[in-house]
């Protein structure tokens, strides 16, 4: 981004004092306030779906979302030519939250709580026609899956020279399969049984350690590039999954989440299920696979190979968090 990025401020109606660089973007400081301008290649259609819900967050009392700053013809999207597009958000200065420290843990968890009950009042609307709102059903998804990871591990299996990741991944298939079948067998069975999980609302989508804020007097959520329709609970599986992969699958830290998010939002019995769900499914296993059959398959970058022999090694200590847990 250069000085065309620059020449975009021009368009809002506000006084800049200083840019900054910032991974990517612009951070703008005016006299109180900081906002970081960003290219955009996505539609004015999902700019505007964000923007509603986010604005109506905000009149919600939720206040430390990052919106959009529409320019001086009302636009949230500015630009100088067809090519070149970019949108203004709030931004807020701070620290992400610590995957280490409990108490940063537990407060991300009560904000997610808290935004989830802003969120699920906000009735869907027909005009939310984008892909990336209606995402396909989780049974899809893991149908498909289980699929590919069978088409997967029969390629892998008819090929003479093997390499090492292609052993090891064998090797491991069936546990891992396993489980992959048991999570689409029991989901398929819970949806019959509770089609309320088919109603779904609002989540952010991608709800990580990165997308919370700690600033001096508040906390902030941010990003919601990735928000969509869904059973809510995805959002804290997300958050969950990481927390629980950065401190060996800690079963004290995980009651304790679970209990936070429940003094906001006690979780129904067919939701505590679809979360079992969604710990149970060998998601990262997948990713692997995935990746190793989409790229050079004669070699794999050592890193994915670090992934697989980490899973493998977490295999007993996230099982026995499925079983204590439920």
């Amino acid at each position: 981004m250069g000085e065309r990025g620059i020449e975009i401020l021009k368009q809002y109606d506000m006084q800049f004092l200083n840019t900054q660089r910032a991974r990517g973007a612009i951070l703008c400081i005016t006299e109180n306030e900081k906002f970081l301008l960003k290219e955009y290649r996505g539609t004015i259609k999902r700019l505007e779906f964000e923007y509603e819900i986010l604005k109506t967050v905000k009149e919600q009392g939720y206040h430390y979302v990052d919106n959009y700053i529409r320019n001086r013809e009302g636009e949230i999207l500015s630009r100088e030519n067809d090519r070149d597009k970019y949108v203004l958000k709030e931004w807020y200065e701070g620290r992400e939250c610590d995957v280490k420290n409990q108490n940063e843990i537990l407060e991300a968890v009560h904000q997610l709580a808290v935004l989830h009950r802003i969120l699920r009042n906000i009735e869907p609307q027909e005009s939310w026609t984008m892909g990336s709102v209606k995402v396909p059903s989780l049974l899809k998804e893991y149908e498909k899956h289980n699929k590919e990871l069978k088409r997967v591990r029969n390629y892998m299996r008819s090929k003479r020279k093997k390499t090492e990741f292609e052993l090891r991944a064998i090797n491991s298939y069936d546990l891992f399969y396993e489980q992959a079948s048991r999570a689409f067998e029991g989901l398929k069975e819970l949806m019959e049984q509770e089609p309320i999980l088919s109603e779904k609302k609002l989540c952010h989508g991608e709800f990580s350690h990165h997308h919370i804020v700690f600033g001096n007097d508040y906390t902030a959520i941010i990003d919601f590039s990735k928000m969509h329709l869904e059973v809510q609970i995805a959002d804290l599986y997300y958050f969950m999954r990481k927390i629980m992969e950065k401190n060996q699958w800690d079963l004290k830290l995980a009651k304790q989440m679970l209990d936070t998010y429940q003094t906001v939002l006690p979780l129904t019995y067919g939701e505590m299920q679809y979360l079992y769900y969604l710990f149970l499914y060998p998601e990262k296993y997948w990713k692997q696979i995935n990746f190793y059959y989409n790229a050079n398959k004669a070699w794999m970058p050592s890193r994915h190979m670090e992934k697989l022999c980490a899973l493998e090694e977490q295999f007993e200590a996230k099982e026995t968090f499925l079983n204590e847990i439920w």
